[in-house]
């Protein structure tokens, strides 16, 4: 199997610093991360979403095109996803024009798997915050359902569910993390897959490895924060190895990697127990050693 490589970059906030966000690095910081992956030569770039910090229409207008011009210096094609704060006060037609492409969900096969962006809703509505449209999900299934090779699926949002124990910004606000009972549903659509499945995503702010139905599911630390390596940013981007193995390794300030058997996401694992006491058999083994 042919070895696919690819560079990713997540959250890069451009603008005023806020919070724990460093904005005012993220160009600099954005040049560095065009410098490694010119020299790394990988097949193509994945940019997570969260380009800017947002201000106002005007304002983000002016962010964006200037993290455009940045994506620019590098040579490999680039594949853009918008995340939440790109769409707070611009469209998704605002977005691809500044960026010059399509920023629709897309499939994109290079060599023996297939890359999936799923550039599912990322405004956040207010009230309601993240709401996972029908049509995302109905066009994610018929992905997963026509499959013939492993799928790496790419989305700013994550659906792991995972914990969010000390998060900066998400222990107290776990809904804020994912899709609120969206993220379910498209896990249930992933544990369908007769392929190998991988899934990306930015949005939280750290580095995680999450096991859902067998399937790995890894988030990337933000370009900019600074809560894991304070008082300095991260700098953190990616560098993914996908051939029979997933091969993540993390640079930056907040490292991390990780190396996986590809086969072994397709593999689904024993239905879990019911609750012990409605299980017969563990039921009559608790009455057998109550009446002892």
């Amino acid at each position: 199997m042919t070895t696919l490589r690819l560079c990713l970059v997540a959250d890069i906030h451009h603008g005023e610093d806020s919070f724990t966000k460093k904005g005012v690095a993220a160009l600099p910081l954005l040049a560095e991360f065009a410098r490694f992956a010119n020299e790394a030569k990988p097949d193509a770039i994945i940019d997570l979403g969260d380009r800017i910090s947002d201000v106002d229409a005007e304002t983000d207008m002016r962010l964006e095109r200037e993290v455009a011009e940045g994506f620019k210096a590098i040579e490999a094609p680039v594949f853009h996803i918008c995340g939440n704060h790109d769409r707070d006060h611009l469209s998704v037609a605002d977005n691809a024009e500044i960026l010059g492409q399509d920023i629709s969900n897309q499939v994109v096969d290079l060599g023996d798997w297939s890359l999936v962006l799923w550039r599912a809703d990322s405004k956040i509505h207010r009230p309601g915050g993240f709401v996972l449209p029908e049509s995302d999900l109905l066009w994610l299934a018929g992905v997963v359902r026509t499959a013939t090779k492993p799928i790496a699926l790419f989305s700013h949002v994550p659906v792991s569910g995972h914990s969010q124990d000390g998060n900066y910004y998400f222990e107290r606000n776990p809904d804020s993390s994912t899709y609120p009972g969206g993220a379910e549903r498209a896990r249930a659509i992933l544990a369908a897959a007769r392929v190998p499945v991988t899934c990306f995503s930015g949005h939280v702010h750290w580095n995680t490895l999450t096991m859902r139905n067998g399937q790995p599911h890894f988030t990337l630390q933000s370009l900019t924060e600074s809560f894991t390596t304070h008082p300095e940013p991260a700098g953190s981007f990616a560098m993914l190895e996908l051939n029979d193995h997933v091969d993540w390794r993390v640079f930056g300030k907040d490292t991390f990697a990780a190396r996986l058997n590809a086969a072994e996401t397709a593999r689904r694992w024993v239905t879990p127990l019911p609750p012990f006491h409605e299980h017969p058999e563990i039921r009559q083994r608790l009455l057998a050693q109550a009446a002892e």
